[in-house]
């Protein structure tokens, strides 16, 4: 069967959870736990976008709002779009010299952010890549070989060594390694294992690493056997390059004059999934076109395995996401039914989501924000669940963020507070690790809702028998007296910037610019900057929200990843030009760190 008929199949499947117009006007604990367990059940496997369960969970919460008499949106309430959810290796990998060919994948295989290409050039050994001059350690493996149009060799991992291990591991990286030749005219780049980085030398994974950016240039790794086979002289001198290098922390980089021609080919692999979304059209004759948006994200880990985001790679099980994000579903359609069964209408019009593509990257709720079902000046508040299924029975607390998003979220929130057998701690940042960043970026207020982390956390083990219902129901019923202010005619909660959160994914880095990158930007054509610290190095040179980074110092910046690694070498008191794409214009900078 065709995927469009299945994906029908399962729609109308998922009509048989609920009668036509079957409303509700409460909120319970049981209703909370029968939607877990329907979502994070064994049957729709982790939920991953582009997959049967995916698609019977997006229609199982769809057929819920249409059984509270909602309005759908979009195309019967599904919001489309597309994501890249694997990498894998192409049938056209390889390395050649002379007439010893390489092809078997167990010898030749590409890295997942490789470029495609075919390259003839000569061949040069770069040691380590390294490019570093950090904590006293001053070490260029680039400094007396030419690797401007060549392939370069370049062993992985770094030396055990205690005393400059920030620094080591800071240049460790392949995506740095891959950096560092590229600056230097490389054409393409070849890792291998050295024997102690690797006594099996095992082969790399390809993966799809939520990246779209590709490293400009062809990236491979090589068994120590294939090069053994290319060049038996070449292999022994580079493994007595690594023992030389671990020992004396110095660079071993040489010309062994030789020819090689490679190919790199990586096949990425897209799906459609969706947003789900209803409407509950508000009362009154001018507030019925404010809205406020209630979400959570429906989408999981899948079957888990390596590259899925498992804390479990290893495992092959379901990740059922009960907590994540299972809870945060229910809760939405608690709130959803709630608000449809009451006798008065709200004055304000309310929009209930479920946002695919999460855990890939917040790709459903960027791609809403960026096609609205409504004007986007007319969104007045995002609300956001995310693992709200596991409260304490005991402390009753979990976190809100986002209050600092809003002039009077925080004076509210601890009015209500003081009525209610739950305790709460808020967290002003607007920019979180969930869908409300991206309705943050674009300047709505938010709340997002959470109860902890836990070790079940993104393994096989988040399961519904875990849950909380009584716990949840209790947060979903405070939420809804939060809503019940919300959606009056009262004003309108007031937008201010929150300032980000601490630096997200920037660990180990000397110097921060001080803003907020778009995690959700995916068009490789820079950084987007969602949000600017006052006061900070960015704000002080000018730098705005909205801003792109395309280049800093003149080198290319295509993604968080660049953005990162070219971090990496900046230390405190140094002077950085950042080129800057501001709503079409160039713009250069100088940031002062």
């Amino acid at each position: 069967m065709k995927r469009i008929t299945l994906f029908s199949l399962f729609l109308t499947l998922g009509m048989i959870s609920f009668g036509q117009h079957v409303y509700k006007n409460d909120i319970t604990s049981k209703d909370v736990q029968y939607n877990i367990n329907r979502l994070a059940s064994d049957e729709w496997a982790g939920r991953k976008p582009g997959t049967p369960g995916g698609d019977s969970a997006a229609g199982f919460v769809k057929n819920y709002f249409k059984s509270q008499g909602l309005e759908l949106l979009f195309k019967n309430g599904f919001q489309e779009f597309e994501l890249v959810t694997n990498a894998k290796a192409g049938s056209n990998n390889f390395v050649k010299v002379g007439d010893k060919l390489i092809n078997k994948a167990e010898e030749v295989t590409p890295f997942s952010f490789s470029a495609q290409g075919l390259i003839n050039a000569p061949l040069v050994f770069a040691g380590y890549g390294f490019d570093i001059n950090q904590d006293s350690l001053v070490w260029n493996d680039f400094k007396g070989v030419d690797v401007n149009g060549k392939w370069v060799l370049i062993l992985r991992g770094y030396p055990d060594n205690e005393k400059y291990k920030n620094a080591l591991s800071n240049a460790g990286d392949e995506r740095s390694k891959v950096l560092a030749a590229k600056d230097r005219g490389a054409k393409g780049v070849i890792f291998i294992n050295g024997a102690v980085y690797d006594k099996e030398d095992k082969p790399v994974k390809v993966f799809y690493d939520k990246s779209n950016a590709d490293a400009g240039i062809p990236v491979l790794w090589m068994s120590r056997k294939a090069l053994t086979t290319l060049d038996e002289k070449l292999i022994a001198k580079v493994l007595e390059s690594e023992t030389m290098m671990n020992s004396q922390l110095k660079s071993a980089s040489f010309d062994p004059v030789l020819m090689l021609e490679g190919s790199a080919e990586v096949t990425l692999e897209k799906v459609k999934t969706y947003n789900v979304a209803a409407l509950l059209r508000g009362s009154d004759p001018l507030l019925k076109d404010e809205y406020i948006v209630v979400g959570a994200h429906y989408d999981h880990l899948g079957m888990g395995g390596y590259g899925s985001g498992s804390r479990m790679p290893d495992t092959i099980a379901p990740h059922n996401g009960a907590d994540d994000n299972a809870s945060g579903v229910s809760a939405v359609m608690e709130l959803a039914g709630y608000f449809a069964g009451q006798k008065a209408r709200p004055a304000r019009s309310i929009i209930f989501v479920a946002f695919g593509a999460e855990e890939s990257g917040l790709i459903g709720s960027g791609y809403f924000v960026a096609n609205p079902p409504v004007a986007k000046e007319k969104i007045k508040m995002m609300l956001n669940f995310d693992m709200v299924g596991r409260l304490n029975s005991e402390t009753k607390s979990f976190s809100i963020g986002g209050t600092g998003s809003s002039k009077e979220a925080e004076s509210v929130l601890n009015e209500m507070l003081k009525t209610s057998d739950l305790k709460a701690s808020f967290s002003k940042e607007g920019y979180g690790p969930s869908d409300h960043a991206s309705f943050y970026s674009a300047n709505i207020p938010v709340l997002y809702f959470n109860t902890g982390v836990h070790t079940d956390y993104h393994t096989p083990f988040d399961r519904a028998n875990k849950i909380n219902s009584e716990g949840e129901a209790e947060i979903v019923q405070f939420v809804a007296q939060l809503m019940q202010r919300l959606v009056t005619n009262a004003p309108a909660w007031t937008y201010q910037e929150a300032g980000p959160a601490k630096q997200q994914r920037m660990g180990r880095l000397k110097v921060t610019f001080g803003i907020m990158p778009d995690f959700t930007s995916t068009d490789n054509k820079g950084l987007g900057v969602s949000g600017v610290t006052p006061g900070g190095p960015a704000e002080r040179a000018g730098m705005k929200k909205g801003d792109r980074i395309i280049a800093l110092d003149g080198k290319p910046i295509t993604d968080i990843y660049d953005y990162m690694n070219r971090l990496k070498k900046l230390n405190k008191g140094d002077r950085v030009s950042v080129d800057l794409d501001r709503k079409g214009e160039k713009v250069v900078v100088i940031v002062e760190l």
